[in-house]
């Protein structure tokens, strides 16, 4: 094992991929928030996105011979269109109907759906791996600045640079304007914001959809990244994404966002300790004591007591 400080890029790497986490996290703590319930299909949204990037790349640099960043700008849109139109469907489908049920219906109903997803993408475009065009992220791998001894990428600047601006976005969208005013009322009391002129199903889709929306971005980002994209990454990182949201406070913002920060660093700190064949071991270890000792998360969790 070794004892000596991690070096500053693994720290750099925790940062970027706990950025990630984090911003797919934000899907699961908004829908727990405003409904009680857990989207297990997420982590599919998450992938889809991933997906219609690449098929929008292939699109637009071949039809339309758009630049580079033009291409990868529109593309990114087309899989925030994509996510954010099977997140209102998932939403549509899997839970308006069963909001009363059991818990266990729409639970069921989620896990359901995942799995069509999933083997859905499986049948359909590819058993494999596919790879990211090159052309959109090996000029984004040249070293931007060094801070402190981390070399900094312009990829990762990118992606840490958009996860929390997306962040940020969403804290003040949430806090400061109508519509999030209308999103904490109808996690507050439904009823209540019916009376008061909330559309609740109207407001609910947009939690839905702007969720998707993130983390399909997040896809995007991951995809350039790891320079693939995989039918089954939907499930890996929307579990790594729930867990980070549990840990932080599932139902709270802030809470999910430092949930991913510490799930991320947590992984690349055990890979440069211990082994990468142990960062998941490491990690639910780590869930499982901060549950024992705060059941709520390290940030506790805002709308609880309501469901």
């Amino acid at each position: 094992m070794n004892l000596s400080l991690p070096p500053p890029d693994i720290l750099l790497g925790g940062l970027v991929r706990g950025s990630i986490y984090g911003l797919v996290a934000l899907g699961y703590t908004m829908v727990y928030g405003i409904l009680g319930m857990i989207n297990f299909a997420h982590g599919e949204i998450f992938m889809i996105g991933m997906f219609a990037c690449i098929y929008a790349l292939g699109f637009f640099s071949t039809y339309l011979g758009t630049g580079v960043a033009t291409s990868l700008a529109l593309s990114a849109f087309v899989a925030m269109i994509f996510s954010a139109g099977f997140g209102y469907a998932n939403e549509r489908i899997a839970y308006r109907k069963l909001r009363k049920a059991h818990i266990l219906a729409p639970l069921t109903s989620a896990i359901g759906l995942s799995i069509i997803l999933q083997n859905f993408v499986w049948l359909t475009v590819s058993k494999n791996n596919i790879n990211f065009p090159r052309l959109y992220s090996e000029p984004l791998n040249q070293v931007a600045f060094t801070i402190a001894g981390a070399h900094c990428n312009y990829l990762q600047l990118l992606v840490l640079g958009t996860a929390v601006a997306l962040m940020a976005l969403l804290y003040f969208f949430i806090l400061h304007t109508r519509l999030g005013i209308a999103l904490r009322a109808t996690a507050q009391d439904q009823l209540m914001a019916g009376l008061v002129g909330i559309s609740v199903n109207k407001t609910i889709g947009l939690t839905f959809i702007v969720g998707s929306a993130l983390a399909a971005i997040a896809g995007v980002m991951v995809s350039m990244y790891l320079g693939v994209a995989g039918y089954n990454f939907g499930y890996i990182w929307g579990l790594k994404a729930f867990t980070a949201a549990v840990l932080g406070g599932i139902g709270n913002i802030p809470g999910a966002v430092l949930g991913g920060f510490i799930i991320g660093m947590t992984e690349d700190v055990t890979c440069f300790y211990v082994d990468a064949q142990w960062r998941n071991c490491v990690t639910f270890i780590i869930l499982m004591v901060v549950l024992i000792l705060r059941p709520r998360g390290i940030l506790g969790e805002r709308v609880a007591d309501k469901v």
